[in-house]
């Protein structure tokens, strides 16, 4: 009963972690002999939940319902949001694809604003599912990007495209922040990306 129990927890844990890579065109075996690439994130067209609502759209209606609840804390709410992507979801993408690619000893560093790079990562954010948490019961969080490898000179010349979907966000044990469960999945997707580049890369 117990190495049952272990081996569902096992694939449960598998699964959770997973994350589908779709629409990959190209190849990523240019980064080999790269030391630094530049990285930027597009939120501009950003949708959000099952309805695919706008960002505006969302901020909105999460904000007036938290303010019809406690007066004033959708509002506090909202500036946190707008801080999450500068704190929270840039830095996790690009903390877990430096520290895996680290731990195999490539000596690629993925930072933003790095114009002189040569080449160029876009991080476009196409959904976000924000999930929720109330202790008993949880929906892990899911971000899907769409990632494109191109010359940072030259934007036309796109080496690599993929879609990364549904990466998972969450944490073991309660995790009541929805930006928090979201910087989750953009660390799942840089995690998946830099296995990515090792495998094309060897």
């Amino acid at each position: 009963m117990k190495k049952q129990f272990i081996a569902i927890v096992f694939m449960i844990g598998a699964f959770v972690n997973a994350q589908s890579v779709k629409e990959a065109t190209g190849s990523l075996a240019s980064l080999k002999d790269q030391t630094s690439v530049n990285v930027e994130f597009d939120y501009s067209n950003l949708k959000l939940l099952k309805e695919n609502l706008t960002e505006a759209e969302y901020i909105k209606n999460r904000t007036e319902d938290l303010n019809k609840k406690t007066p004033g804390v959708g509002d506090s709410w909202a500036k946190k949001w707008a801080g999450s992507k500068e704190m929270i979801w840039n830095p996790k993408f690009l903390e877990l694809v430096n520290v895996v690619l680290f731990k195999e000893k490539k000596n690629i560093v993925f930072k933003e604003d790095n114009k002189s790079a040569k080449y160029t990562v876009e991080v476009k954010v196409d959904w976000i599912f924000p999930g929720w948490d109330v202790a008993i019961m949880k929906q892990p969080a899911k971000v899907t990007t769409t990632i494109r490898l191109v010359e940072t000179a030259n934007r036309s010349n796109v080496l690599y495209s993929a879609k990364l979907n549904d990466a998972p966000g969450d944490q073991w044990g309660n995790n009541f922040s929805n930006e928090s469960r979201i910087g989750e999945g953009f660390a799942k997707t840089g995690k998946t990306l830099a296995k990515l580049i090792l495998k094309q890369i060897k």
